[in-house]
């Protein structure tokens, strides 16, 4: 089962996602859990939050296997899942954001994005195993003043929406606290 997990900065969504996995990993000994971090340390304050990000999680979490994949996430998903492995993106804005402001070479065409969103679509669709994705809800304040960012902000207004259509269950978290948005099936 796919799971989608929105809010906005610091609302508890990738805290939820970890206690999922600790909850997984506790059900039997035979399970394993794996986060794909899609967030790339491209400077010094970036590179000490992943850091922390990590010691925290492996406190948290201790059997909690990390693979960083910034671009290739729908490949990663169809050659991590399994019945008994428990994926947990983290995140799918950041993913997005490599793909569309990368610090480095161009952003992707249109196309290529669609063929990637495609992509991501079919392997959370049938992901062997179990799938949290973890993304940020920007759409509810003010409409950005730059056309890039407003750009940014309908291109993941629509991921969302793409990916709560094929995860089964949707929660919405804000002040730490989970409002489940669907739950059943995809």
């Amino acid at each position: 089962m796919a799971e989608l997990i929105l809010g906005g900065q610091k609302s508890g969504k990738s805290r939820r996602a970890e206690l999922l996995a600790r909850d997984w990993l506790a059900g039997d000994a035979a399970r394993s859990a794996v986060l794909i971090a899609t967030a790339p340390g491209h400077d010094d304050e970036m590179r000490a939050r992943i850091a922390r990000h990590r010691a925290d999680r492996a406190a948290r979490v201790p059997g909690l296997a990390t693979v960083e994949e910034p671009l290739r996430l729908a490949e990663t998903i169809v050659a991590l899942s399994t019945p008994r492995t428990l994926l947990v993106v983290d995140c799918l804005t950041l993913w997005l954001t490599n793909r569309l402001m990368p610090l480095a070479g161009p952003s992707c065409t249109a196309q290529a994005l669609e063929a990637d969103l495609q992509a991501l679509e079919e392997a959370v669709r049938r992901a062997g195993g179990p799938l949290l994705l973890v993304g940020n809800e920007i759409g509810l304040g003010v409409v950005p003043m730059g056309r890039e960012v407003r750009a940014f902000v309908d291109a993941l207004g629509l991921l969302n929406q793409r990916m709560a259509a094929c995860c089964a269950r949707v929660t919405l978290m804000a002040a730490g606290l989970p409002l489940v948005l669907k739950d059943g099936t995809a």
